[in-house]
């Protein structure tokens, strides 16, 4: 039970990581911003907190360390700096491995760590920052605040508090962290050495925290313990008294008397009591609220098996509509549509369910360009547009290395060093935009930098010198660009760690395939380059229409179809060259016929035109059957490399469709016809 505990504080903690992340590259770029400040500090908190309840003492350990320096921040005690950031960013670094692999065992991989805090101890050393003798400890900020409250809290923990992980010197930090704390400690309690339990706690503390906070604030901090030690809190002025000079001498005496701090005799001195209002005091008002989950986390798991049985669901829902058509029941024709609307609806909301925001993954793009632009002496902006752009998780998942690579070719390649964008009369620093958009049934996913770009000419006669070309075929612009994806292909002469070795753009062409993607490159000399991706919302279930090419049935997916047109046999002999003219409209057309290598056919056919780049291109089939949801089944290993088909699906009657990949159809039989 205690690992699927941890598992799930490791899944948590992973998001306040990203969350972590995302707020120090804001900070990055707003030193001042005290609101990303608290994010960055209550994320730390978070996992300072959970990693004690759930045995990662060194991830406690460290966190409580980096959450000290942030505090000193939000306190106004230290600046913003980018060796702070850059620090931090290390430390994150040294988060997720401890989430990995937990507690460090290792002698040396230990050592590298003490150094480790050793650096970020650095950041808070001052000699105004100290203990004295009298088992004090002070917050030094001197922030007035006429609203502040003084509180005594009194801690008296259990023996056995230490015993589920809980720390109680980290609640005194989360005190501390409230406003202006000091703090008292009484060893009354603990026995001689002989007779100590190293596993139980004997001491207890007096606090007198000065905060704006309300008192529901101060408990919650308490709100995991509160079984676990007693715990009082009280009112005990108006105003801070902690920097009155009467209260050192004070709490002098108390301690060398043996004296423990009260309510009751802190409210009978004279310069404590003067700024108490006359108006009762504050009680705690407990307001139970409405309470509403707004989300829920499920194992992704769950969610495959939901879209699977949807896809199972919606097989059989289509064996049921042809039984009802064919038994001519009028009521169980009825009813048979009335489940294929609900299970319309089941399927849209399952696929609604299994969509997630690219945001989620592009931090990692994000702290990659930061990185490799310091390691490059580079100076470049990464400007995300459309990051709440939803996909299939499944998509994300094989997206994810490609963008990376594209990413890094920006960076390695296209951004130029500021002293040579300035000798160019651009700016010093460079601009790396990733954009999302939707387009039909498609995402459309653009990487452009205003880096260097691609001269199509040195592209043209590297292909031809490595014999990929004949330098007496005249190719466009596109198809030049086209090269770029070419095995082996690369315009790099010296290989770097980061890009260069001839592979890689290969390798993102056909990762894109793999999810029914497509990939182009457009770049002007001197202005940028850009990358396009455009990408399938999912990848299971489509709206298809289901067509005839000899005695094949054959699925076209409905969001690439813009019109249907009959073709009648005397108007077959209007096509000229592979083009046609219809309702005063000339556009290319295909017969699928040739493309599976079927016999001809001089009876009616039917033109399915759909979009490609922008154009408009006909596929010519024998018959057009009609509208059906479709589950696209993938192939298996020994099909997984055709070219023009993305997979098959069972038909009502059991039969087999073959689900056919438009773009890829297109580009690999007719495009690459004309290279010819």
């Amino acid at each position: 039970m205690i690992d699927k505990f941890r598992a799930k504080f490791v899944e948590e903690s992973l998001d306040n990581v990203h969350d972590l992340e995302e707020a120090l590259l804001l900070l990055e770029n707003d030193k001042g911003d005290k609101e990303i400040i608290e994010r960055i500090f209550r994320a730390m908190h978070s996992l300072k907190g959970g990693g004690a309840m759930f045995g990662f003492n060194d991830l406690s350990e460290f966190t409580h360390h980096l959450e000290t320096v942030f505090d000193w921040v939000r306190n106004g005690k230290l600046s913003v700096t980018d060796d702070l950031i850059s620090l931090t960013f290390n430390a994150i670094d040294q988060i997720k491995h401890f989430l990995n692999v937990g507690d460090i065992t290792d002698p040396q991989e230990k050592k590298e760590l003490n150094v480790f805090i050793t650096r970020i101890q650095q950041f808070v050393s001052s000699p105004s920052v100290g203990k004295d003798d009298n088992n004090i400890s002070e917050d030094i900020s001197s922030t007035e605040d006429d609203e502040s409250k003084t509180f005594l809290v009194t801690i008296k923990p259990h023996s056995n508090i230490l015993q589920n992980g809980t720390n109680p010197l980290f609640l005194l930090d989360d005190l501390h962290a409230l406003g202006q704390a000091v703090v008292i400690s009484y060893t009354d309690n603990v026995p001689e050495i002989e007779n100590l339990d190293p596993e139980s706690c004997f001491v207890s503390w007096d606090v007198l925290l000065n905060t704006v906070e309300p008192i529901n604030e101060i408990q919650d901090v308490f709100i995991f313990v509160e079984d676990e030690c007693d715990l009082d809190i009280s009112e005990i002025s108006k105003g801070n008294i902690l920097q009155r000079a009467e209260l050192k001498n004070f709490i002098d005496e108390a301690v060398h008397s043996g004296q423990k701090l009260s309510s009751e005799v802190l409210k009978g001195i004279s310069w404590v009591t003067e700024n108490i209002s006359t108006e009762p005091a504050e009680k705690k008002k407990v307001q139970l609220k409405e309470h509403k989950i707004s989300s829920i986390r499920v194992a992704s798991t769950k969610i495959d098996e939901l879209v699977n049985l949807v896809s199972e669901l919606v097989t059989i829902q289509a064996q049921l509509n042809l039984h009802a058509e064919n038994s001519g029941d009028a009521q169980l024709v009825n009813l048979s549509e009335n489940i294929q609307k609900l299970t319309r609806q089941l399927r849209d909301n399952a696929f609604e369910i299994s969509l997630i925001p690219i945001q989620n993954d592009l931090m990692r793009f994000q702290r990659l360009v930061r990185d490799l632009s310091k390691e490059l002496n580079k100076e470049i902006d990464f400007i995300i547009e459309g990051g709440d752009i939803e996909l299939d998780k499944n998509i994300i998942e094989h997206l994810t290395d490609p963008l990376l690579h594209m990413i890094r070719n920006c960076v390695d390649h296209g951004i130029e060093m500021p002293d040579e964008r300035i000798k160019k009369g651009k700016s010093p620093k460079g601009t790396i935009i990733f954009k999302a958009y939707y387009e039909g049934a498609s995402v459309i996913i653009k990487v452009i930098d205003d880096g260097k770009g691609i001269n199509p000419e040195v592209i043209h006669k590297k292909a031809i010198a490595k014999g990929l070309v004949d330098e007496n075929v005249e190719l466009t612009k596109k198809e030049i660009f086209d090269l770029v994806f070419m095995s082996g292909f690369s315009t790099k002469e010296s290989v770097s760690d980061l890009s260069g070795r001839g592979v890689g753009m290969d390798v993102v062409k056909r990762k894109i395939g793999e999810i029914r993607g497509e990939v182009s490159i457009d770049s002007e000399p001197d202005k940028g380059t850009t990358v396009t991706l455009e990408l399938p919302l999912t990848l299971s279930i489509i709206d298809g229409l289901l067509v005839t090419v000899s005695d094949t049935q054959y699925v076209i997916p409905i969001s690439s179809i813009e019109k249907i047109y009959p073709l009648e046999v005397e108007d077959q002999n209007k096509i000229f060259n592979g083009v046609i003219t219809l309702e005063g409209e000339q556009f290319p057309v295909i017969d699928l016929r040739d493309i599976f290598n079927e016999e001809e056919f001089d009876g009616k056919k039917h033109i399915i035109q759909v979009k490609f780049e922008n154009k408009k291109i006909g596929l010519i089939v024998d018959e057009v059957i009609g509208e059906f949801q479709t589950v696209v089944k993938p192939f298996g290993r020994l099909l997984r490399d055709q070219e023009v088909i993305s997979g098959a699906s069972i038909m009502g009657d059991g039969t087999i469709s073959m689900v056919v990949d438009v773009n890829r159809l297109i580009h690999h039989h007719w495009v690459q016809k004309l290279h010819k």
